[in-house]
């Protein structure tokens, strides 16, 4: 297939943040009550938090968010210019100037809705023996209207996409703009995915959660948010492969694909879920002095998966592909990688 086929094919629609990232202590976590290896939203008493951050020796400013994340990292797996296109709410400062730049480099063609009043939202990464534990705060992020999706211009990306992902966090920010999405993807045949993203989407968002999921072909999570969209609906089991059977089997509100769920486990094998089998798949293991951080492995995972369902290859592939994501962005800080990808 020429590259020009590939033109807008992936389209992410999400919360894009810069991280600002930093090796800290026990005693950080601790004092502003975070718990390693969670995501969270910001809180008042997490303000301070990020001018400490960003006040320590090692911190560093990577673009993140967890849709973005994952679509940069399809794009770099691809070697398409254009083949993924992103949304999303920036606000009109430095941050937002450096994250347009960053999009530009990676080759996505990004429609950023550009708030006025907002700062570009930020997410505090705070690592503790290579585990990351996420704290956003969305600001601009948060002011993403689907008025701005309705535009001509932006809505192109939508008809012209055949694969659209977006993580669940994005729930918290404009579920009407994910149905309308939703909505085109079931009445177009095309491919629609989201993320579980976090236990507090399958807690505290599970209503919209719940309107979104029948419109879901592929969904994404790990095993601790499994466990959690589990134990929120009454299913009386942690066994991560029969909960991603049960996922597998929730209604669809269009028959054109059947509805295939996705479970990390860090360290421990992939489980897929579809058409009523269970498949595991080993990952690649990483001896514990060579990962750096956690930090973006699961938007890599999904990254590296896209890249290859976008090229109609087989879910092992895909698989594969989406370890080897993965595997690389834990070797080094961020959701960061080498200049090529080495994946064939």
């Amino acid at each position: 297939m020429a590259s020009s086929g590939y033109e807008g094919i992936l389209l992410g629609m999400g919360n894009p943040l810069l991280d600002i990232s930093a090796v800290v202590d026990e005693g950080f976590l601790a004092k502003y009550d975070v718990k390693p290896g969670n995501a969270i939203l910001a809180e008042d008493k997490h303000l301070p938090m990020y001018d400490e951050l960003a006040s320590k020796s090692n911190v560093e400013y990577i673009a993140g968010g967890a849709t973005q994340n994952s679509i940069r990292v399809a794009q770099w797996m691809l070697q398409i210019p254009g083949a993924s296109s992103y949304i999303g709410c920036i606000g009109k400062d430095k941050f937002g100037e450096e994250m347009k730049k960053n999009a530009q480099a990676a080759g996505i063609n990004a429609h950023y809705h550009e708030d006025e009043n907002a700062p570009t939202g930020t997410c505090a990464v705070c690592v503790v023996g290579g585990e990351r534990s996420l704290i956003a705060n969305l600001s601009a992020a948060n002011c993403y209207k689907s008025e701005h999706l309705k535009k001509p211009e932006n809505w192109a990306l939508v008809e012209k996409a055949k694969y659209i992902y977006i993580a669940g966090f994005f729930l918290t920010v404009s579920p009407d703009s994910i149905q309308l999405v939703a909505e085109h993807a079931a009445a177009t045949n095309k491919v629609f995915m989201m993320n579980l993203s976090a236990p507090f989407i399958c807690e505290v968002f599970r209503d919209a959660q719940e309107k979104a999921l029948p419109y879901v072909d592929y969904i994404f999570g790990n095993e601790t948010e499994a466990r959690t969209f589990a134990k929120v609906r009454g299913w009386e089991t942690e066994n991560v492969e029969e909960i991603a059977l049960k996922i597998s089997q929730l209604p669809k509100a269009s028959g054109t694909h059947k509805k295939i769920t996705v479970i990390t486990q860090g360290c421990d094998p992939v489980v897929v879920a579809d058409d009523g089998k269970v498949k595991t798949f080993p990952v690649i293991l990483l001896p514990k002095e060579k990962l750096v951080d956690t930090n973006g492995a699961g938007d890599a995972f999904v990254g590296g998966f896209l890249s290859q369902l976008v090229q109609e290859k087989n879910i092992d592939e895909c698989v594969r592909a989406a370890c080897y994501a993965a595997n690389v962005v834990i070797q080094r800080s961020g959701c960061t990688y080498p200049e090529k990808p080495d994946f064939n």
